[in-house]
């Protein structure tokens, strides 16, 4: 099941000249115009080469359904946040609280400047959710959350950065979802960022003091 699956979503091929690449752009701003007009229960591979303005064997010979289009906007949206966040997250020449402020803030940002495409991707997303491209990119940004969690409680055990990795990603997720249906102004995002952002250091100094004062009294 998991190899057909992947099988679904998979591009056909990949551009090799200027003009395929362009072909595969076109195709893809189309599917983008497409899914937030029309909404994932009206997006075909039809409304698309129209769209574009190309036939349809032009299209499939990219994509074979419209799962992989949808699959192809998904992936160069986390691309494009996974780059964002892990650039935050490791540098190193920022404190860890400090650079969590500054993720919260971008990861917020980015939520309410993309809130058509991640709406309509939301609701396309069964179509390729449990697909193991799917699973493997939401593993890189566990692995990259743990990895600054072992900066940001050094004295904490395992479980208990799993568990702050696990509270400020699922956090961020469902909050800047939720916060992004609405229209806002720069104003309330930057407003809104500072105060998860705070609650979020709070809920980290605490634990880093837990986990400290646990460490001191076994030595």
């Amino acid at each position: 099941m998991a190899a057909a699956r992947k099988a679904q979503i998979s591009a056909r091929k990949q551009p090799q000249q200027a003009r395929s690449t362009d072909l595969v752009a076109a195709i893809l701003q189309a599917a983008v115009q497409v899914l937030t007009t029309e909404g994932a229960q009206r997006f075909t591979t039809a409304r698309v080469a129209e769209k574009a303005g190309v036939s349809i064997g032009s299209l499939y010979q990219y994509f074979p359904n419209k799962a992989a289009i949808l699959f192809r906007l998904q992936s160069d949206e986390w691309q494009q946040t996974t780059a964002l966040l892990h650039g935050i997250l490791e540098d190193q020449n920022r404190p860890p609280l400090v650079r969590l402020r500054a993720l919260v803030h971008a990861f917020l940002q980015s939520e309410c400047d993309e809130a058509a495409i991640r709406g309509a991707l939301d609701d396309a997303a069964p179509l390729y959710r449990d697909a193991p491209e799917s699973k493997a990119a939401q593993a890189r940004g566990r692995r990259a959350m743990l990895a600054f969690m072992r900066e940001a409680l050094p004295d904490a055990g395992p479980a208990e950065r799993a568990r702050a990795a696990d509270l400020v990603k699922t956090t961020l997720g469902q909050v800047g979802k939720h916060f992004s249906e609405t229209p806002r102004s720069r104003a309330e995002i930057r407003a809104y960022a500072d105060a998860m952002a705070d609650m979020f250091c709070a809920y980290l100094s605490t634990a880093t003091s837990t986990a400290a004062s646990r460490k001191s009294s076994c030595e």
